[in-house]
C-alpha cells in the first residue's frame, strides 16, 4: 500500500465529508449554521465588535437566555471570541474571528436577500395558498 502525506491523509478525510448524511458532522453543522439566532448574531457582529447588551438590543425577540446560549456555541465553534473587561460591571465584548468575518459574507448575503426579496416570497404566497385554498 502507497504511504500518504498527512496533507493527502486531510484531503482524503475532508473529500469523505457528506453534508447529505446525518450523521456526517458537516450535516451538524449546517444545522447548526443555519439558526436564525445564529444567521442574526453573525450578521450584526459583522461590522465589529459588539457588547452583550447591544446585541441584545440589535437582535430583536431574542432571549436572553438563547443570545447567550447562541454566543456560546459561536465562541466553541470558533466563529466569535469573547473578551472581558475587568470592570464594575464587567464588560463582555464579541467579535467575529477570521473564520467568523468568512461566514458572515455568506449569511449576511443570505438576511440581505431575505429583506430584498420578501415582497416577492410575500405575494408568492398568497398566490399559493388562493390556488390551494379547499385543496
Amino acid at each position: 500500500m502507497a504511504t500518504r502525506t498527512a496533507a493527502q491523509q486531510r484531503e482524503q478525510a475532508r473529500s469523505a465529508y457528506d453534508a447529505f448524511l446525518r450523521e456526517c458532522p458537516t450535516n451538524q453543522l449546517l444545522d447548526r449554521l443555519s439558526d436564525k439566532w445564529v444567521s442574526l448574531v453573525v450578521s450584526a457582529l459583522a461590522p465589529g465588535p459588539l457588547r452583550y447588551s447591544d446585541l441584545a438590543r440589535r437582535i430583536a425577540g431574542v432571549s436572553p437566555k438563547m443570545l447567550t446560549q447562541t454566543l456560546r456555541t459561536l465562541e466553541r465553534d470558533g466563529i466569535l471570541t469573547r473578551t472581558v473587561t475587568p470592570s464594575v460591571p464587567v464588560r463582555v465584548d464579541y467579535e467575529l474571528t477570521p473564520l467568523g468575518r468568512n461566514l458572515a459574507l455568506l449569511l449576511t448575503a443570505v438576511k440581505d436577500w431575505a429583506e430584498n426579496h420578501f415582497d416577492e416570497v410575500h405575494a408568492a404566497r398568497l398566490r399559493y395558498d388562493a390556488d390551494n385554498t379547499g385543496v
